[in-house]
């Protein structure tokens, strides 16, 4: 580490310095002598504007500034599942160990557990032929995810010249030596630059829905595999609670849950809740297949500027190892706030609300990120990272900067409604702004695994609550006895399927996550009702009998009394709805 110049201008998380005529862009460096971390963003002859991630107070002029030559990375390897680390992917639990609750400048810990011994498995043998990205061996990193140690992506390919044995070993210990003209001594970790996507070798169309168990997503907006989404909305509208249900039902292997400048309350929230998860295929702790990264409001406002790329980058390292990864970062708003606290600092021309003229592009290079694929060397494996962000635009407007340039760069909007929430309707996902690019994309794995008529149903259910939608104004000026019966059907049916399908309870042990098989059945039994009440109508059946049937609040009740083992008494009911009809109908004609 070389001296490369010397302070001569602080403002909060800005530093300029002096003499850094050798430096690169994006290196980084350690500032003064506390030794804070930065980054190089700006360079200007022999003048480089540095992005501190940590607490500048007590810094001045004159200072020596350290260079790195390296780029800001993460270390990525076995030993990450289950760590909380901060945004620069420090572990807070190790940091609490050395310098106690509160985290102090220039602390330094290891990212990975070098002392721990992992027992290793190597797939590979002497004379083998080496593709970068390849998987050299597997280590059992939780008791859920199997760690598959890769040949770096940006080494070139070789001849493995030795290869350890099955056996206990460190990951700082060498495991292989590969030969391409000079020999490479090859470890259970490398690291990597966070401002860099890593390569694979194709990219894969959409079209394998990512499940996640909430019927309003699920069903009326599905999001892909490798796909991206967005969930704007106000203040108490459900943001971090939706997003906690797809992190923690999505049939996804890893879970990457970065909370990015949110407040501290409801980041300890997901620090105490999701180590005490289930998870619902195995029954093991969530926290077997989970990485968290926290870096909430209070710390370093530059720090939550870097733990999106920390968070997605050890997302891709997951993906290159053929398993299926979810990322939820909650706020992207927060994130934005940081992009322009920075650009203020560093006195450049503001654009719309004083958000940098770069905030479209910077979006853009982390949704970009998202994708299903065919990854690096052999075996071939096949992975995706799909990316869902929250936006907290003040005020619910969503034609604020971020919600606007987030809009161009994803697929999937889950727009929430602050009206719903008030209304005690979660999620508050509003089905009329809300839409998915994804949904011909999803129809046919539905189609395929679910129920041929998926589709179908969905449409016509949406229908049904487009129709009540525009009858709306009408009630609200006339009310509803000017409208005729068969509208004030769809009016009554559009209410059951708001409560009987649409809403859905985080908290309770049946509802807080629908199968889809039993997404389609309980969409069945509200489509069937409709078209059955409707034909009843055209046949002499008065609105207040259909009103007045039993079967009615037995439907509504559905979703919270039978459990996924029990799906045939979804079909029972549906028979027996049918048999209601036919006997109003049987009983009409006499």
């Amino acid at each position: 580490m070389v001296v490369k110049g010397k302070i001569v201008w602080i403002s909060g998380p800005a530093v300029k310095a002096e003499g850094m005529a050798e430096a690169k862009m994006y290196e980084v460096v350690e500032v003064g002598e506390d030794r804070l971390i930065g980054e190089i963003i700006k360079i200007t002859g022999d003048i480089a504007f540095i992005q501190v991630y940590e607490n500048t107070s007590g810094l001045r002029p004159g200072e020596v500034v350290y260079g790195t030559g390296l780029p800001l990375s993460v270390s990525l390897g076995p030993g990450m599942i289950g760590t909380i680390y901060d945004g620069l992917q420090r572990p807070l639990d190790k940091i609490a160990q050395k310098v106690g609750p509160f985290i102090k400048r220039g602390v330094r810990v290891d990212s990975l557990p070098f002392d721990k011994k992992w027992r290793f498995k190597p797939l590979i043998k002497k004379g083998d032929e080496l593709e970068p990205g390849s998987v050299l061996g597997i280590v059992q990193e939780t008791p859920l995810i199997e760690h598959r140690v890769l040949f770096p992506p940006d080494l070139p390919k070789g001849r493995v010249t030795d290869v350890v044995d099955e056996g206990d070993y460190t990951i700082d210990e060498t495991i292989a030596h590969i030969s391409n003209g000079k020999s490479k001594e090859v470890k259970m970790y490398h690291r990597w630059p966070v401002r860099r996507a890593r390569p694979y070798k194709e990219r894969y169309d959409p079209e394998i829905p990512l499940i996640t168990g909430q019927r309003v997503l699920d069903t009326f907006f599905p999001i892909a595999k490798g796909g991206t989404g967005s969930i704007p909305g106000g203040f108490g509208t459900g943001k971090t609670v939706t997003l906690h249900q797809v992190a923690a039902w999505a049939d996804a292997q890893v879970v990457f849950h970065v909370g990015c400048g949110e407040r501290g309350n409801e980041m300890t929230e997901v620090l105490i809740k999701f180590p005490e998860l289930q998870d619902p295929k195995s029954g093991r702790p969530l926290m077997e297949r989970t990485i968290l990264v926290a870096n909430v409001s209070n710390m370093p406002v530059a720090a939550r500027e870097a733990s999106i790329y920390t968070g997605i980058t050890m997302a891709e390292y997951y993906r290159d190892m053929g398993y299926d990864t979810v990322l939820v970062a909650d706020s992207t708003s927060r994130w934005a706030e940081a992009l322009r606290e920075i650009s203020g600092r560093l006195e450049e021309m503001p654009a719309e609300e004083g958000y940098p003229s770069y905030l479209a592009s910077r979006l853009a290079e982390f949704y970009e990120r998202a994708g299903r694929v065919r990854v690096l060397g052999k075996p071939e494996r096949r992975g995706s990272v799909t990316l869902v962000g929250a936006v907290s635009p003040s005020g619910a407007d969503f034609t604020e900067p971020v919600t606007t340039h987030t809009l161009r760069f994803i697929r999937t909007f889950w727009a929430l409604d602050t009206r719903l929430a008030y209304s005690r309707h979660y999620p508050a996902i509003n089905w009329m702004i809300s839409y998915s690019g994804y949904l011909d994309f999803v129809s046919r794995w539905w189609n395929a695994n679910v129920d041929k008529e998926w589709l179908k149903l969905r449409n016509d259910a949406y229908l049904i609550l487009q129709r009540e939608d525009a009858l709306k104004e009408i009630v609200r000026l006339l009310g509803p006895e000017a409208l005729p019966d068969e509208e004030k059907l769809i009016l009554d049916v559009a209410r059951m399927l708001k409560l009987g399908f649409l809403q859905q309870s985080a908290y309770d042990e049946v509802d807080t996550y629908c199968s889809p098989a039993k997404q389609v059945k309980l969409l069945r039994l509200f489509v069937d009702f409709y078209k059955e009440a409707l034909n009843a109508l055209r046949n002499g059946i008065k609105l207040s009998e259909l009103r007045a049937m039993e079967i009615i609040p037995r439907l509504l009740r559905a979703k919270f009394e039978i459990r996924e083992e029990e799906l045939n008494r979804i079909d029972a009911l549906r028979e027996e709805m049918l048999e209601s009809f036919k006997k109003m109908m049987e009983k009409e004609v006499k």
